[in-house]
């Protein structure tokens, strides 16, 4: 009896050790992270306006963790697809972080996905924030929204209307716009912004309504006609609005970085930290500002509550434009 007493207790004594070691093995891997490089997905083509912007930043970022932080492209479904990989990854270890933004906050309820953007991602911090405008080629015919319109209205579905993605919120606003306005505009979706402007330059697309058009707009390649923002941009202070014209609305595009779930708090706070010095680096401003996106850096904790909240918001918007999941 002694020795079956005695066994049992060496038994639960060994259990609280190995309890005690895991725990300490876990902290330790905390404290000593990064030992090798991080992934940092893009979830979008090469040669857009993300590229450089992500790529600079991640740059910096390898500066303050003393390790490479590498630039993944994994695009596909519209910027959503690489970061939802995120959701289904068992290790979150640190070692794989993503960029994320509202279209794939917005997925679920356009589309039948297996995660939910408010539980299944760990957020790290919010970046910086995309400014949408409109454009059309540089030898485009309208010269200013107004025009634009006009023919839209006398011609409905024959001006092509192109954006990142089928779900973005620069497509489902454009579509508010064009009903409200008693227009009408053949909607075309593309992979990414390079893409998109190739098409756009040729005279193969009618106009484009998404972020990243400074580069083709200041080299002389794309007019710009309007922005969708609550002020007139420092760098065109001669456009106007969307407001302005009229047409009340706006768009907010914040983009951050998220990871898998449950990772361990010290790790996200390492990498919250390491980002946010990043993002007061000189280059990765030079490209934010060439890209026409503002910096807006926000805690893991507030890009989360925000992501919440946006959730919300984009179920009501659809229910108003009568949108049904199949």
């Amino acid at each position: 009896m002694r020795s079956s007493t005695f066994t049992r207790r060496q038994a639960l004594g060994s259990m609280v050790a190995l309890g005690a070691s895991a725990l300490t093995g876990k902290a330790l891997a905390a404290d000593a992270y990064p030992s090798k490089p991080i992934q940092l997905v893009l979830p979008f083509p090469p040669g857009g306006s993300f590229d450089p912007v992500v790529r600079s930043l991640a740059q910096a970022a390898s500066k303050e963790l003393g390790q490479p932080v590498v630039l993944m492209h994994r695009p596909g479904a519209g910027g959503i697809m690489g970061t939802a990989q995120l959701a289904g990854m068992k290790e979150a270890d640190g070692y794989t972080v993503a960029v994320m933004h509202n279209s794939v906050i917005r997925a679920p309820l356009v589309q039948r996905v297996d995660w939910d953007p408010r539980t299944d991602f760990s957020y790290l911090c919010s970046l910086f924030g995309l400014v949408t405008g409109v454009v059309v080629a540089q030898d485009a015919p309208w010269k200013n929204f107004g025009e634009l319109m006009a023919e839209a209205k006398a011609r409905p579905g024959t001006l092509s209307w192109g954006n990142v993605g089928a779900i973005s919120i620069n497509r489902i606003t454009a579509e508010r716009l064009a009903r409200a306005a008693g227009a009408r505009f053949n909607m075309v979706p593309f992979k990414g912004g390079a893409e998109a402007f190739q098409a756009l330059i040729g005279r193969h697309l009618d106009v484009y309504a998404d972020p990243g058009f400074g580069a083709q707009v200041q080299g002389g390649r794309a007019r710009l006609l309007a922005t969708f923002t609550e002020q007139r941009l420092k760098n065109y202070p001669d456009v106007p609005t969307i407001k302005e014209l009229g047409h009340a609305f706006s768009i907010d595009s914040p983009v951050g970085l998220v990871a898998p779930k449950n990772l361990d708090p010290k790790i996200a706070a390492r990498l919250q930290d390491a980002f946010q010095k990043a993002s007061s680096d000189p280059t990765y401003l030079q490209q934010l500002t060439l890209f026409d996106m503002v910096q807006s850096f926000t805690s893991g904790e507030a890009y989360a509550a925000y992501a919440r909240a946006q959730f919300d918001r984009d179920q009501k918007m659809l229910a108003e434009i009568g949108f049904k999941l199949d």
